[in-house]
């Protein structure tokens, strides 16, 4: 059974050989391969060549064209400075005042530097592996690319006093991230996730005003465009789980601050968990021992359609042995 299949099967909750495996690597795939970050987020080569490489050697059921949150930020005219081997930095938001909305360009994803090279790194994907391992593309959530774009501080306070310019610039941004959606899944992607990671930081109502509606607009542009949604909120998000599982996703990531039972409660037969051990404590601290009892503890909450994963990105750094671990357990099966 290939990834590919393993996936399709698990969704649907069917008989597979192991659960699948869906950790989000990035900095730390970047290393692996021995690159430094800036070439990893500029050139969708490296980006593939470290994909590909822990894909095969840790198990991973899935290939992620994903990297930093600046993709469409950039595209739209934000300044963003890329340091050789460290995190890219925007010194100055694009949105200073409420009139800069007329700042934002528009290029279009095939036009745009940026997403484009991520157009090129699931094309490369699809070539290489195409119906073997699924492709999995990214965008960023409407309200998450309002953060990029202003200040997570001031959007704060757009919630409270700028409402009906923040739901104007809420608008724009979901077209283009549907846009951008579009070409990646024309470009090979079978699944789109979406990063909407300052969710987690406001009240529930607000989810619901300025999160969600948006989440469900995106993804049921992917759905017609037949691919799945990944839903991605950082953060602790036990507040809003009943309103996740609104958003359309097929797949929700869970942080290991989530309670996972109550999560699969929640979500019944709707969308599928994935996650959620805690990424420093257990990845990048724990024994091998405690990564297999992790992942077991995890699927046995989950349910029996939930996709292993640590609740975010794997930290760099993590010992290659507790990432073994982890494959080992799913490949073992449930103790």
């Amino acid at each position: 059974m290939n990834a590919y299949q393993r996936v399709k099967q698990r969704l649907k909750g069917e008989t597979v050989d192991r659960p699948p495996n869906f950790d989000i690597m990035m900095t730390f795939a970047a290393h692996y391969i021995r690159q430094p970050l800036s070439s990893y987020y500029l050139d969708y080569r490296v980006l593939c060549s470290a994909n590909l490489a822990v894909q095969r050697d840790f198990s991973l059921d899935i290939l992620q064209a994903i990297s930093d949150p600046y993709r469409e930020a950039a595209d739209l005219g934000l300044q963003v400075e890329f340091p050789l081997d460290g995190l890219p930095i925007s010194k100055r938001p694009l949105l200073g005042e409420p009139a800069d909305i007329q700042k934002i360009k528009r290029p279009g994803p095939t036009i745009g530097r940026r997403m484009n090279d991520r157009l090129k790194a699931i094309r490369s994907f699809r070539e290489q592996v195409g119906g073997e391992v699924p492709v999995m593309g990214w965008v960023e959530g409407a309200l998450a690319e309002a953060a990029d774009l202003r200040g997570v501080s001031t959007l704060m306070t757009d919630l409270y006093d700028n409402t009906e310019w923040l739901v104007e610039v809420l608008e724009v941004l979901s077209e283009v991230e549907i846009a951008f959606a579009g070409a990646q899944v024309e470009a090979g992607a079978d699944i789109i996730g979406l990063g909407n990671a300052v969710c987690s930081q406001i009240s529930p109502p607000m989810y619901r005003k300025y999160g969600l509606p948006y989440e469900q607009r995106i993804f049921a542009a992917v759905h017609d465009m037949g691919a799945l949604a990944r839903l991605h909120i950082c953060g602790n998000t036990n507040r809003i789980l009943s309103d996740m599982a609104q958003s359309g996703a097929d797949i929700i990531d869970l942080d290991w601050m989530v309670d996972i039972g109550k999560a699969a409660a929640v979500f019944g037969d709707g969308p599928v968990i994935c996650g959620n051990f805690d990424p420093v404590a257990v990845m990048l601290q724990g024994t091998p021992d405690q990564v297999r009892q992790a992942v077991f503890q995890s699927l046995r909450l989950g349910g029996p359609r939930s996709i292993s994963a640590a609740g975010c990105e794997i930290p760099d750094g993590t010992p290659y042995e507790n990432l073994l671990a982890q494959a080992e357990a799913l490949a073992t099966g449930m103790p």
